[in-house]
């Protein structure tokens, strides 16, 4: 490749990331060694998986934080491989069947370890814990739920792409976070990555909706217009939140757009916190940060997810209003 294919730029004869936009030169046939990757893990072949990274770790900056993510996974497949190789040593786990080289790797304690992360658990935990002192059991429970679901968004959409993510972290009054390394990635793919969580919570917001509409419970209706309208702040596009990292992906045009479209949805919806979102874009139209190339994608994605929000503030009332 002579030339970016995120922003034509000229790329070095054995570059591997574009030196102006931070893209991975070789990231469609990282996607396709990843995909062969994860299809031979769940088929228990762990050596060809190993492999396939292996060949991806080649395409990939040495010192980057994906490269190091491969050579962890490539060293755990390693570790399934010989497991799997030598459970001629566990007769008792033979009956267990395909579950065997789980088993074994239970008894070393190896697996507990990397299916439990503490750090995830006991921050949920005590995320639980403060909202259902604050708002008791149910309305606790089911905000962190909420939480978890919008958080899972963002975790998946890494994960999925073959990149490395930890399990959320909750912090008790402030929200949550998932930790990424976004080396190389393109601002689309970030984009898309930071519109998930709050797409997720959209879907997590319509399930309370629909569970309300059956059930008339008011805590349901009130959930939903709660998860709603914080994923509507989430989306304003300010460094912290989700939509300061998706709105990097737009140009200065579709920027003005989704200035113009928070302001109709405001009027739309009745609901003021889109006028936030609307300020934010229209600032962000005049900054140094625009992109070379626009991302027609994210802008439909982006106003997409404000859209679906809109629609469930308007259609589920406050838990007030519903009680």
């Amino acid at each position: 490749m002579s030339s970016c294919s995120r922003c034509a730029a000229d790329l070095a004869p054995s570059a591997l990331v574009c030196s102006s936009c931070h893209t991975l030169v070789h990231a469609a046939t990282l996607e396709q060694l990843a995909a062969g990757a994860r299809m031979h893990e769940e088929g228990r072949k762990y050596t060809e998986a190993r492999d396939a990274w292996m060949q991806a770790l080649e395409l990939l900056p040495p010192d980057s934080a994906q490269a190091e993510w491969v050579r962890g996974n490539a060293k755990r497949l390693n570790e399934l491989a010989g497991a799997a190789s030598v459970d001629a040593r566990h007769s008792w786990a033979r009956k267990l069947g395909p579950l065997a080289p789980l088993a074994i790797l239970l008894a070393k304690g190896k697996f507990l370890v990397s299916l439990f992360k503490l750090k995830f658990l006991l921050s949920l935990g005590t995320f639980i814990a403060f909202y259902w002192a604050l708002y008791g059991v149910k309305f606790g429970i089911g905000f962190a739920v909420l939480i978890l679901v919008h958080e899972m968004g963002h975790f998946i959409a890494i994960r999925r792409r073959g990149l490395p993510a930890d399990m959320p972290v909750f912090l008790p009054g402030l929200g949550a976070y998932v930790r990424w390394a976004a080396l190389g990635v393109s601002t689309q793919t970030r984009a898309f990555v930071s519109l998930a969580g709050p797409m997720a919570g959209c879907i997590g917001a319509a399930v309370c909706a629909l569970l309300w509409m059956q059930t008339g419970d008011a805590l349901w209706a009130g959930l939903a217009s709660l998860s709603a309208l914080l994923n509507v702040l989430n989306l304003i596009p300010v460094w912290v939140l989700d939509g300061g990292q998706a709105i990097a992906a737009l140009d200065k045009s579709e920027r003005i757009i989704l200035s113009a479209a928070a302001v109709l949805y405001a009027a739309l919806f009745a609901q003021p916190a889109f006028l936030l979102v609307a300020i934010g874009a229209g600032y962000r139209a005049f900054t140094k940060d625009i992109p070379p190339a626009p991302s027609h994608p994210a802008t439909l994605y982006y106003l997409m997810v404000l859209a679906a929000l809109g629609c469930l503030i308007k259609l589920a009332p406050p838990l007030s209003a519903a009680g």
